[in-house]
């Protein structure tokens, strides 16, 4: 019987296992990979001893505690309070702060789940099929902790923001898989019973009593899970000096707006991102379907430029003094104990014989599904050479002290180019001809884009 082209024969794992020995080099990294974590294997000593986290440019005050995210998907909105907290801290004299985390995360969950209520009537209006690609994303994972920064300015200038004394976390708000589970197969549940209403012709009030009925259900079980948000606080704390303050009684939306507002106003802030794929050119606005957290709240847009202005302006930021919000595929080259994002920092050629990950471009990464944005961190520092050039960023992530430099990372400037996608910058640094990518008609992506994995 002869096999068919392809097939892996006895013949053909004869001579891959040749191969394999003839390179005694195989042999030991077999012994070493084995017996160990194959990436820390590949771990470059040399990098290692030669990255120092030290930055010649530096924000004046950093965020203390370092936050811990723990077991949920809320990094976007750690990073944006933590950007958020280093002016607040500076303006009130604070030696630690956080926002309450757990609030931001309690609105967008039910207004996230609103959002998918109201996606399934409107691919139900554009007649996509319940099996069809679009629905079938939807319903894959109707709600998860993931989010964009135009998603915080919906949360923040809607619900406000309040100190983590005054709505604490909670079981679910740190491990949100089980709650999510919960509200997952509810918001199928109720995606048929929409998808019915539609077939038998219901009619727009009909379906939005029926939405609101359905999301009196959904405000139980997040009010169960994670607590329900105070309509009013009243916060006490004591200084950097000492002395005894008190904010309130205040409203949420009035400790941003009389508290944080004049100090970090997010509605400043414009989003850009970096998409090298030939398909969506520099210069243009994108924006991606069904992908949003609040009904009648901003789109997600996102404003494509080179990486090279990307790093220039988070330069300007921080030596203006201000943290920048950025986007990017945290897992990629970085060792993690030592808190090191560096192209080189994992020698696979030796080890392996062969590169991994950087054979492709940011482009065909993005295209072949090997890259994506999945993470948001903060950039507190920048080291510009004498010659004016970008060396590396300290960053503020927030999972805990124990990683890194006491929660530090440090990301080189050939690390940024690769795999960083996204960055929030004061719109008084950016150019008026970058501003005006905005006023465009936003190029629609589809809803599965890599581009919004960061909230998928």
């Amino acid at each position: 019987m002869v096999a068919s082209a392809g097939v892996l024969t006895t013949e053909i794992l004869d001579q891959l296992r040749e191969k394999f020995y003839e390179d005694s080099r195989n042999s030991l990294a077999q012994n070493v990979c084995t017996r160990t974590n194959p990436l820390e294997a590949c771990a470059s000593r040399k990098v290692v001893q030669e990255t120092q986290h030290v930055f010649n440019h530096k924000v004046s005050t950093e965020g203390k505690p370092i936050t811990n995210q723990k077991n949920s998907g809320r990094c976007w909105i750690f990073s944006a309070l933590n950007v958020i907290r280093i002016v607040f801290m500076k303006q009130y004299n604070l030696d630690e702060f956080e926002f309450s985390q757990a609030y931001v995360f309690f609105w967008d969950k039910l207004e996230r789940c609103n959002y998918f209520l109201h996606n399934i009537v409107k691919t139900g209006k554009r007649n996509e099929p319940v099996d069809g690609r679009l629905v079938s994303f939807l319903l894959q994972d109707p709600i998860n902790d993931g989010g964009q920064w135009d998603m915080i300015i919906n949360l923040v200038n809607r619900y406000g923001l309040v100190p983590k004394a005054c709505f604490p976390e909670s079981y679910s708000s740190e491990t949100s898989s089980r709650m999510n589970t919960i509200l997952k197969s509810k918001l199928r549940e109720y995606a048929k019973e929409l998808r019915d209403m539609m077939s038998k012709d219901a009619t727009e009030d009909e379906l939005e009593a029926k939405i609101l009925e359905q999301m009196t259900v959904m405000y139980r079980i997040l009010g169960i899970c994670l607590g329900i948000p105070p309509k009013t606080i009243t916060w006490e704390y004591y200084d950097k000096s000492k002395n005894y303050n008190k904010f309130g009684p205040v409203t949420p939306v009035e400790f941003y707006e009389t508290y944080v507002k004049p100090y970090y106003n997010v509605e400043d802030k414009v989003c850009l991102v970096s998409d090298p794929r030939p398909t969506n050119p520099f210069g243009k606005l994108y924006t991606i379907d069904c992908l949003g957290n609040v009904l009648g709240g901003r789109p997600t847009l996102y404003n494509n430029q080179p990486p090279e202005l990307l790093m220039k302006l988070c330069a300007e930021s921080i030596k203006q003094n201000e943290p920048v919000w950025f986007g990017c595929d945290v897992n990629k080259r970085i060792l993690s104990k030592q808190g090191i994002q560096d192209l080189c920092v994992y020698d696979f050629e030796l080890m392996f014989g062969t590169n991994i990950q950087m054979n492709l471009t940011k482009a065909d990464r993005l295209l072949y599904g090997d890259s994506m944005m999945m993470h948001a961190m903060a950039l507190t520092a920048v080291s510009i050479t004498d010659e004016g050039k970008i060396k590396q960023f300290r960053v503020e992530n927030s999972w805990g002290d124990e990683q890194g430099q006491k929660g530090y990372l440090l990301l080189t400037a050939d690390w940024f180019a690769e795999f960083v996608f996204e960055v929030v910058i004061d719109k008084k640094l950016v150019s008026a001809d970058v501003l005006d990518v905005f006023k465009q008609e936003p190029i629609i992506l589809p809803a599965w884009d890599p581009m919004g994995t960061l909230a998928q």
